[in-house]
């Protein structure tokens, strides 16, 4: 049977019984393919790998080594949080890499999506290789793979976990959510007792603010994106959306216009809002935002953030439009 292929029998994880059921097989499993090795895992602070930390955290606790790297692409104070609670809380064995410049270096002028994941997806490899290398007795790599990746990586997706790993690398995968469904994701971190604000934060792409800063990317251009997605953030916050809203982010794509500040023409980008709701990514539809948020979200991203003059609001459901816009 391929072990890639989830089976029919398999129940829907829906409650916190199922959960833990999950969770002992997880350990078990984990633990007879590891043994007393090392595993190397990406901790990107998102739902699907911080899940896969807590859950090998349990497992084989300090023979799970958890890199974060901060690729310079990360939304505005995720990597803080990642330290804070990874670090600190759970006590994790963490490695934080600070390599924004080796990754925009490498990026500057490539406008074409897939060539950006891939440069960002390698070069990913290459930082883990690098500290794989420093580290003594690493014989597994650990991935947050979820289904839905495994069922779109035909094609779809060049820069995800799947068949996106060099042939030569040396570490055999551990991938203990791969069969789940996020809904499925996120009921099991609340069983591992991760907190709800990392549970239920929204899945963010691994490659970044990269594929959000459309065409190439630029630090400027970056900069404004981080700023105005935070400001998203923030309003959603207060306004109770962001409980509702599975994912909500903004894409800054490159092409300016003209606009008016302090009486003067001011040649800016425009900050282009996405809030789509779904239980599986698979399928997507629009969340309807109230005009007066919305209002307070243009008001406050044209007056905050240096280089962004216009905000657009995109309507499309997926299919026909995937979720993210690269």
């Amino acid at each position: 049977m391929n072990a890639n292929v989830r089976p029919e029998t398999m129940q829907r994880i829906t409650t916190k019984e199922l959960a833990d059921e999950f969770i002992a097989k997880q350990i078990e499993d984990v633990r007879a393919q590891v043994g007393d090795k090392k595993v190397l895992l990406a901790l990107s602070g998102g739902v699907d790998s911080s899940v896969v930390a807590a859950l090998l955290i349990k497992a084989i606790g300090k023979q799970l080594v958890c890199v974060h790297v901060n690729h310079g692409l990360m939304r505005k104070g995720e990597s803080e949080q990642v330290i804070e609670v990874f670090g600190k809380e759970l006590d994790a064995n963490l490695i934080y890499i600070d390599a924004t410049d080796r990754f925009l270096d490498l990026l500057k002028d490539v406008a074409e999506p897939e060539k950006k994941r891939k440069i960002i997806g390698g070069e990913f490899i290459k930082v883990f290789d690098e500290e794989a290398a420093k580290l003594e007795g690493i014989d597994f790599l650990a991935q947050g793979t979820i289904y839905p990746d495994i069922l779109e990586s035909d094609g779809v997706k060049a820069h995800h976990n799947v068949g996106g790993l060099p042939e030569d690398m040396e570490m055999e995968l551990v991938e203990p959510v791969k069969l789940l469904y996020k809904d499925e994701v996120r009921v099991v971190g609340s069983a591992l007792g991760l907190p709800d604000e990392m549970v239920y934060r929204q899945p963010f792409p691994g490659p970044g603010l990269g594929v959000r800063c459309l065409g190439a990317i630029t630090r400027d251009r970056l900069h404004a994106l981080r700023e105005a997605d935070a400001i998203l953030r923030e309003e959603f916050d207060k306004c109770g959306l962001a409980g509702k809203v599975w994912q909500y982010f903004i894409a800054v794509p490159d092409l300016k216009s003209v606009g008016v500040r302090n009486d003067k023409r001011y040649e800016g980008w425009p900050a282009i809002i996405r809030a789509v709701n779904t239980t599986d990514a698979m399928t997507a539809t629009i969340e309807e935002i109230p005009y007066d948020v919305l209002h307070k979200i243009t008001a406050r991203i044209t007056a905050e953030v240096e280089g962004i003059n216009r905000v657009l609001l995109d309507l499309t459901p997926k299919p026909v439009g995937t979720i993210e816009w690269e």
